[in-house]
């Protein structure tokens, strides 16, 4: 039957009909949940950084190329305490992130792998978790076999004073304490592996 052979009122019918009616809606909530989903999902760009909030306080002056990195101190998901000037005269690798950013946990493999490869280089990796408590931290470590070191910051004490705006965020730190590199996005190995170089020579 063509359009012009429907009987006369049929879309009426449709419009007052039960079938109808719940069929219009589905498709109008589908729709408006869709548009919610695109206006409050994280904001991320495509080199895989999801921006983040900070709570803690800016302290101190903000990270710069060249200059020394700011120190800190914290303890680890493990109960120890740990702070960045203790590893002066080490190279050290400290990265932002958290355990529900996806970028930061599809990087986390090529990060152990690297650190593997340098750490026989004194290299040090300082992994700070914002706005998480150590428990999430050290089960997600343990579950994804990570081995290098872990800072819940709850507070995003650290990730303030490192003025993080998106995560993951890297900060490549030679043997001086001089920061010799901010990177922020995922890494690939070959870009590990070439800023660890930098701070390892």
């Amino acid at each position: 039957m063509t359009t012009t052979d429907r009987p006369a009122g049929w879309r009426a019918r449709i419009r007052t009909s039960r079938i109808g009616t719940l069929a219009v809606l589905a498709v109008t909530t589908a729709l408006v949940m869709g548009a919610a989903y695109l206006v409050d999902r994280p904001d991320s760009d495509p080199d895989g950084v999801t921006a983040v909030e900070l709570t803690g306080a800016a302290s101190g002056p903000p990270p710069a190329v060249g200059k020394p990195a700011q120190d800190f101190t914290a303890t680890t998901v493990d109960g120890r305490q740990v702070s960045l000037g203790e590893h002066k005269g080490k190279p050290v690798w400290l990265t932002f992130g958290a355990t529900w950013c996806a970028p930061c946990r599809a990087e986390a493999p090529d990060i152990q792998a690297a650190y593997d490869k340098a750490k026989a280089n004194g290299v040090v990796v300082i992994a700070v978790y914002l706005s998480e408590d150590a428990k999430d931290v050290q089960n997600y470590a343990i579950r994804l076999g990570l081995d290098y070191l872990h800072v819940a910051d709850p507070e995003t004490r650290i990730a303030s004073a490192y003025r993080v705006m998106g995560i993951p965020t890297h900060y490549f730190i030679d043997r001086s304490g001089n920061l010799q590199s901010i990177k922020v996005g995922v890494l690939n190995r070959a870009r590990m592996d070439a800023a660890l170089a930098e701070i390892s020579s």
